[in-house]
């Protein structure tokens, strides 16, 4: 029965594919002729009219027919400009969630069955019409008993159902077109499927989001930048999310912003810096900060305050690649194109083989002309993108988290140029990764780090000693091959051991003493006994 409804969807896509003809994709490869002639075999494929428009906006079109679904995977491949072509991207990226409200019965099913009360209990007020309809949940205004406002997010009915259906047409697809046009190999399609299915998958649970939410509004609790909403988690399941509501501007409203006199090139601004924060300082960013999801509190139009909503994709770096991505973007704001080129190695997101003066030829040869256009018509987003497509050339491997952060700084730095054409982007961030960088390198950062990851150190410097009598025992037991063994070897062995367990002791005592030493010059955060005891520890094990 499942194959079966699987072949239903795919004929199905077969013929919106067709009627958009989207078979020019095919033409060529070994996939073309089955289904054209899949085609020939359904009659209502015959006298079908092709859409006109070009080949990108015939595809936004017929992912729109197929439905949400299809429409959800079409804006996450517009974020991978790394595998797409710029027409095709471009055009993704204008996908809107085109869903109808499901009705008001079905609301109110969902949110009693999951919370275990009538709305009437739960609510002073409950609004049937939804203040948005989206592809996967939509949206009602509430009040609590106690007057609160309130936003309530409902999960569409059998949502993992219908997911889990498309989601096996897509992958099904994709092993097609993988296994039939040698030419897709490099787009991955089976592993951005699999991307997608993470994603959204994540996205259907409302539980997680909130989690979002309170991670979030946690980092910014007292920031004049950025509001979070209050999540109310006694409310709130996998398919119920309820929320304080936000009575703000919507962030596009541009002539309602002006006409309340908000300081639009302080907004502008400031959404640069609510990004660079997230990515620094908290390394837990909002990865689907489109307009839709960004309002402005305009209580001091003079500081105007950014609110966010939608937490579902929500994007962390390993410190690694937050190292390596903050430095290529001092390098690049300083014109250091062999930094640049040697970061890429480092951090193995190209080949350790690859020649860092070829790279460095490359990065110069993307980035210098851009230099010399005024600083406010530099897309900041275009040049990390530019540099990822040069990169590939020397077999850069995907980085999806780059993705997903490049993505962000799109949305941002593309919100803020509409916002304020002007805007000088290097300006606003240099000085965050400035002070992001001498923050990293002070004595007071460097002792909080060794407290924390002080257990890790010690269990590391305890397994020294027995992998080297391991080592020792191996090397005694498999004795060179047609060398006998010397009388005296076992008192080598021991004299080996013995030199190996001092060696140890010294290096550990010596660390103890240049910590504590550290902790007693700089005092770090009222921490000078603790720092004075593990100083005394190490001179103790340093005289024994």
């Amino acid at each position: 029965m499942k194959s079966l409804q699987v072949v239903q969807r795919l004929l199905y896509i077969q013929r919106v594919l067709r009627r958009y003809g989207l078979d020019e994709f095919l033409v060529g490869t070994r996939l073309y002729r089955p289904l054209r002639s899949l085609s020939l075999l359904q009659p209502t494929t015959w006298w079908q009219r092709r859409h006109p428009g070009t080949r990108a906006e015939r595809l936004r079109r017929a992912l729109e027919e197929l439905g949400p679904i299809f429409i959800k995977f079409g804006q996450m491949l517009s974020t991978r400009r790394d595998l797409l072509p710029d027409d095709l991207a471009d055009e993704l990226v204008k996908l809107q969630d085109r869903v109808p409200p499901f009705g008001e019965v079905a609301a109110r099913t969902t949110i009693e069955q999951a919370l275990g009360a009538s709305v009437g209990e739960l609510f002073a007020s409950f609004e049937t019409t939804p203040l948005a309809a989206a592809s996967i949940a939509q949206v009602h205004g509430a009040v609590l008993k106690d007057g609160r406002e309130v936003v309530v997010k409902v999960l569409r009915p059998e949502m993992q159902t219908v997911i889990r259906r498309d989601l096996e047409v897509l992958y099904a697809l994709a092993r097609l077109v993988q296994r039939y046009i040698p030419e897709a190999m490099r787009l991955r399609p089976v592993e951005v499927v699999g991307e997608y299915d993470k994603t959204i998958m994540d996205e259907l649970d409302l539980l997680r989001e909130a989690a979002n939410a309170a991670q979030l509004r946690r980092n910014f609790q007292h920031s004049p930048l950025l509001y979070v909403p209050e999540v109310f988690f006694d409310l709130t399941r996998r398919n119920v999310m309820v929320m304080e509501r936000i009575r703000g501007v919507q962030i596009s409203d541009r002539a309602r912003l002006t006409a309340e006199g908000v300081d639009i090139q302080k907004l502008a601004e400031n959404g640069v810096k609510i990004f660079f924060t997230q990515m620094l300082q908290h390394n837990f960013f909002h990865a689907d900060m489109h307009p839709g999801n960004l309002f402005v509190l305009t209580e001091d139009p003079a500081n105007p305050r950014y609110a966010a909503i939608d937490f579902g994709i929500i994007g962390t770096l390993e410190p690694r690649d937050l190292e390596y991505l903050a430095g290529n973007f001092m390098a690049f704001f300083d014109r250091d194109y062999r930094r640049i080129a040697e970061l890429h190695i480092e951090s193995g997101w190209v080949p350790a083989g690859t020649r860092v003066n070829e790279l460095e030829s490359a990065v110069r040869t993307v980035c210098e002309p851009i230099f010399q256009k005024p600083i406010h018509e530099i897309s900041f987003g275009v040049v990390l993108l530019r540099l990822f497509e040069t990169a590939r050339r020397f077999e850069m491997t995907v980085q999806p988290q780059l993705v997903l952060l490049q993505k962000t700084l799109l949305n941002i730095e593309g919100l803020g140029r509409d916002l304020y054409p002007q805007l000088d982007l290097w300006k606003t961030a240099r000085p965050l990764l400035r002070d992001w960088f001498r923050e990293r390198t002070r004595p007071r950062t460097l002792w909080r780090e060794s407290r924390q990851h002080w257990p890790e150190m010690i269990e590391s410097l305890r397994a020294l000693p027995p992998l080297v009598r391991r080592w020792i025992r191996e090397t005694e037991s498999t004795p060179p091959r047609g060398t006998a063994r010397a009388p005296d070897y076992t008192a080598l062995v021991a004299a080996l051991t013995a030199q190996s367990r001092r060696r140890d002791r010294t290096l550990i005592a010596l660390v103890l003493l240049a910590v504590g030493a550290l902790g007693v010059l700089t005092d770090m955060g009222g921490y000078l006994s603790d720092a004075a005891l593990v100083g005394a520890c190490g001179y103790l094990l340093l005289r024994r």
